[in-house]
């Protein structure tokens, strides 16, 4: 089995907050991320694609066709957008790095299987400290 990666960049604002609980408790729960106006975030979006080396091409997918899947699928959506507002696939989820994660899997992983190869993991990296890595259920 052969592990491949491509990265991608994105820039948005989120707001972590959970519309069935009062502002004082959103604040007890995300502290600043909750303010009323969001927050932003220089995000890394790294996606690895698992699978076996085809012989005729020598790739277990070719990189520019992976780079396309998630510039098209992606970060076209999310890119310079608000992730609680302007995101159609993320309506009513709080656009965690979490959530995040789970939603770009479910949405690039039949994309990627169509071309042969396997997602292995979404890792999403929010600041220099924080980040998220998804395996799938």
């Amino acid at each position: 089995m052969i592990y491949i990666q491509r990265r991608e960049n994105f820039s948005a604002s989120h707001r972590l907050y959970n519309s069935s609980w009062t502002n004082e408790k959103n604040f007890d729960i995300f502290g600043k991320c909750s303010n009323k106006n969001g927050h932003g975030h220089n995000f890394q979006l790294i996606v690895t694609v698992k699978g076996n080396v085809n012989p005729e091409t020598g790739f277990v997918m070719n990189l520019a066709d992976l780079k396309s899947l998630i510039m098209s699928n992606i970060i076209d959506h999310v890119d310079h957008t608000n992730l609680n507002d302007d995101v159609e696939f993320l309506k009513g989820i709080i656009p965690s790095t979490e959530n995040l994660a789970i939603a770009f899997w479910e949405i690039l992983s039949p994309a990627i299987n169509d071309h042969g190869a396997y997602l292995h993991c979404i890792r999403i990296i929010e600041t220099e400290n924080n980040s998220v890595e998804y395996f799938g259920k």
